[in-house]
């Protein structure tokens, strides 16, 4: 039996195990903990949309109505039951999404368009891999990007964990067993709740011990899963009694109820990074909308779920005073194809919106509404705007603040473009002074043909750089050492087409402050 395998096996007992387990300091008292990168003590929650999401009925193109209404009539939102969005007429939410809703309107949301990668694969399998290890369509990859990030933050892991140091889950997934997304270059940086009884019988010291497993030569791995195990449920009992959730949550909703314990753990100080949470039934081949009534329905219910689970989870973060240190973003292994099938339903396809929530993010949509033909064919797919990559590779350097280097060494050693995704970056592994970088907003803004831009830094080399709404870089506005304190620079118009850029303060190699700019004629 390959040892990867074994993990994959072993993951779905991960919390069968007594509460009297070993001590947590019977595990290395010399572990590496004073290596590890990961200090801002944020954190990501990750929440995966299985099947493959219908992105035009959730994000729908205002903009592109009559193209929708040829191709896919049996399924379309009616145009006055599309929620509208704050800044914008060209989208809008799907019906169910109101919770979703008051997040964009409120600042709290951000959602990128069209999110695909070349040449997609239409198997949901293989396209979930793709998604999961943040390889190439035709590149076989065996770990997963969280669990490279994991590696690169915490060396020696997972057998060098839990150390005195840090005693909490490098990850945790919600679910029957640990996904490859959380597959290090040693194993499976993860640990599985595999459903809400579980994890209360956790917390009440209730859970039986695992049972014996013969695995031959693998019998001293067991025996470390099952210490290792031990050790860190105690940690999650610790964390889940000094918890609590204050918003409330919506019944009969398993996402909502994953979600209720993510909150749990983290009001009780659990510093693990990533969480991932699950929901499945995306695959809407069929009976996708109540043929009477296109808002209501298999996929309605779908997003109703997630848009109210969201809703409540960010609550919970805000009125606990967590909100500022935690961001989720939602992923799905594919889109579908923009005309409907004869069945009500819809295929699988290509490209279609993320969404990334917190209080930390612009509230914005990053593209434009999906090119549409005039007459669509079973054989049309929404075209790629961003890279699913662009969004990973921001989400470790302005969230979680890596270096480049640590981000190409994360990303199979690529670089992708950055999108403006957060207001700024809360990066640590250059140690600057972050509590005097600041960066205000220019003005006037709009601008016809000039506007100032004022910044302040601890001193050092500064950079401010111009990106437009798709993350691609317009031109450097400014490039100079300089000292603490204020800085002021005008800034010409200089042929810049109208329209909304995003400019970028970097001090150093990591610190980074972005502000929206708006260009009129």
């Amino acid at each position: 039996m390959k040892r990867r395998d074994f993990l994959k096996m072993s993951s779905m007992a991960t919390l069968a195990c007594t509460m009297n387990g070993i001590p947590v300091r019977a595990f290395g008292e010399d572990g590496p903990l004073s290596k590890t990168r990961n200090s801002n003590g944020n954190i990501l929650v990750i929440i995966r949309l299985s099947g493959g999401n219908d992105g035009l009925n959730t994000l729908i193109p205002l903009d592109r109505y009559t193209e929708l209404n040829a191709a896919r009539s049996n399924v379309l939102i009616p145009q006055n039951n599309v929620l509208p969005l704050t800044g914008t007429l060209n989208s809008g939410l799907h019906p169910a999404m109101t919770a979703m809703q008051n997040l964009y309107n409120n600042g709290k949301l951000n959602i990128i368009q069209g999110v695909s990668y070349p040449n997609p694969n239409y198997s949901h399998f293989r396209a979930s891999d793709i998604w999961f290890s943040a390889s190439d369509s035709n590149v076989f990859v065996d770990t997963g990007w969280v669990g490279r990030f994991i590696d690169n933050q915490f060396p020696g892991a997972p057998q060098a964990y839990p150390d005195p140091n840090f005693l909490d889950p490098l990850s945790i997934e919600i679910g029957s067993s640990v996904s490859s997304m959380l597959a290090g270059a040693a194993g499976l940086n993860g640990l599985a709740i595999s459903d809400i009884s579980n994890f209360y019988n956790i917390v009440n010291g209730t859970v039986d011990p695992a049972p014996s497993t013969p695995a031959g030569h693998e019998l001293t791995y067991i025996r470390f899963i099952s210490q290792q195990t031990q050790a860190y449920t105690q940690v999650l009992s610790a964390a889940a009694a000094a918890g609590t959730n204050l918003a409330t949550y919506p019944s009969n909703n398993k996402l909502a109820d994953h979600l209720k314990i993510v909150a749990q753990l983290i009001s009780g100080g659990l510093k693990t990074p990533v969480y991932v949470v699950n929901i499945g039934g995306f695959d809407t081949h069929d009976n996708q909308v109540d043929a009477s009534d296109h808002t209501i329905g298999q996929h309605a219910d779908l997003l109703k779920k997630l848009s109210d689970a969201i809703g409540a989870f960010q609550q919970d973060l805000e009125m606990q005073n967590l909100d500022d240190k935690v961001c989720g973003c939602t992923m799905t292994e594919f889109g579908r194809r923009i005309k409907s099938n004869a069945s009500g339903g819809t295929d699988h396809g290509s490209a279609g919106p993320m969404f990334v929530f917190g209080t930390k993010v612009n509230p914005t949509i990053i593209g434009n509404s999906p090119v549409l033909p005039v007459n669509a064919t079973d054989n049309d797919n929404i075209p790629m705007q961003h890279d699913f990559r662009q969004v990973y590779s921001t989400i470790l350097s302005d969230w979680f603040g890596l270096n480049q280097p640590n981000v190409s060494s994360v990303l199979n050693g690529q670089n992708y473009s950055w999108l403006p995704i957060f207001k700024w970056s809360t990066g640590v592994e250059q140690q600057e002074d972050l509590s005097t970088l600041g960066l205000d907003q220019n003005f006037p803004n709009p601008f016809t043909e000039h506007t100032t831009i004022r910044f302040q830094s601890s001193g050092g080399a500064a950079e401010v750089l111009l990106y437009d709404e798709m993350g691609r870089m317009v031109r450097r506005l400014y490039q100079n050492e300089v000292p603490a304190g204020r800085m002021e620079f005008g800034i010409d118009r200089n042929g810049l087409r109208a329209g909304q850029y995003y400019y970028q303060l970097q001090v150093g190699s990591s610190s980074k402050l972005t502000r929206k700019m708006l260009v009129v004629d």
